[in-house]
C-alpha cells in the first residue's frame, strides 16, 4: 500500500473491519484524510466503498477498528455533535413534493439549534450564503420537486454547507446526471475545496473524474486499501489493473493523468 500522511489529519482510520453476516467486507483498512484537501474512495463495484463511507459517517458501527475526527473516536460523539463538525449529502436523498428550496436548505441548521429555538440571524445568514454559494438563490421558493437532477443536487449540497462545517462527505454526488451536471457539480466541490478551505471525502465511480478533481486518491480492492496518495503517484496502468482487473492504458493529458477507458 502506498500512502501520503499527514501530521493531523481531519480524519484518520485504523485497523477497521466489517462484516454482513458471514461476508468480511472491509479488511484491516487504515488510512488517513488529510485537512483542505479533496480525497476520493474509488474501487470496482463490491470492494467496499459504501460500506466505508457509511462507517466513516457513523451510519454504520464497527466492531474491530477506531475512526478518529480531529483526534476524536466518532463513537464517542453523538450524531448532534458530529453533525456539527462534519456534514453528508447521501447518494441517494428525498423530500416531501410540497418543501420549498430554502425550507430545505434551512433544516442544515438543525445541529446547532435548541429544542423549540426559532431561526436565529446567524441561521438565516447562513442559509442565504449556501444557496448564493451554490448558485440555488433564484429557485429558493420553487418547489425542489419540480428542479433538475443538477438543481436538486446543489440544493442537497447548499443544506450540507448550512450546517457550517469544515468536512463535507459527499456520496457519488453525480449519479444519475448527465456530463454537464457532473462536471458542474464537480467544480463546485472543488470551489467549495479551495475558496471555503472545506475538506470533501467523496466516492466516485468514474476514474479520471476521480483523478482530476482530487488530490489524493484511495483505491479500494477486496476490503482492503490498494493504494492512497496523490493521482501523480499512484495512478498507473498496474495500480489500475489491481483496482479493475483490466488493462487499460494510461496516458498525460495537459499535465493530468488520464485512463482510456475505450
Amino acid at each position: 500500500m502506498q500512502t501520503s500522511g499527514s501530521e493531523k489529519p481531519a480524519m484518520e482510520v485504523r485497523g477497521l473491519s466489517f462484516a454482513y453476516g458471514r461476508n468480511k467486507v472491509l479488511k484491516d483498512v487504515s488510512l488517513k484524510i488529510e485537512e483542505g484537501k479533496i480525497t476520493t474512495i474509488m474501487g470496482a463495484n463490491g470492494c467496499g466503498k459504501s460500506t466505508l463511507f457509511s462507517l466513516m459517517t457513523k451510519n454504520l458501527y464497527a466492531r474491530k477498528g477506531k475512526i478518529f475526527l480531529r483526534g476524536k473516536n466518532i463513537q464517542n460523539l453523538n450524531l448532534k455533535e458530529f453533525a456539527r463538525q462534519v456534514s453528508i449529502v447521501q447518494q441517494y436523498n428525498t423530500s416531501s413534493d410540497d418543501i420549498t428550496v430554502e425550507r430545505l436548505v434551512a433544516f442544515g441548521r438543525t445541529p446547532h439549534r435548541k429544542p423549540m429555538q426559532g431561526k436565529s440571524e446567524e441561521d438565516e445568514r447562513l442559509v442565504e450564503w449556501a444557496m448564493e454559494v451554490t448558485g440555488i438563490l433564484e429557485y429558493r421558493d420553487r418547489e425542489v420537486s419540480r428542479l433538475s437532477g443538477g438543481q436538486r443536487q446543489r440544493v442537497w449540497i447548499a443544506m450540507a454547507l448550512a450546517q457550517n462545517t469544515k468536512i463535507l462527505f459527499l456520496d457519488e454526488p453525480t449519479t444519475y446526471l448527465d456530463i454537464r451536471y457532473q462536471i458542474e457539480i464537480l467544480e463546485l466541490v472543488r470551489k467549495l475545496n479551495k475558496e471555503f478551505g472545506i475538506t470533501i471525502i467523496m466516492v466516485l465511480h468514474d476514474i479520471n473524474q476521480a483523478i482530476y478533481f482530487s488530490h489524493e486518491v484511495i483505491g479500494l480492492k477486496d476490503g482492503f486499501v490498494e493504494f492512497q496518495g496523490s493521482p501523480e503517484e499512484v495512478i498507473d496502468r498496474k495500480s489500475i489493473k489491481e483496482l479493475y482487473g483490466i488493462e487499460l492504458d494510461v496516458t498525460q493529458i495537459d499535465g493530468k493523468k488520464f485512463v482510456l477507458t475505450v
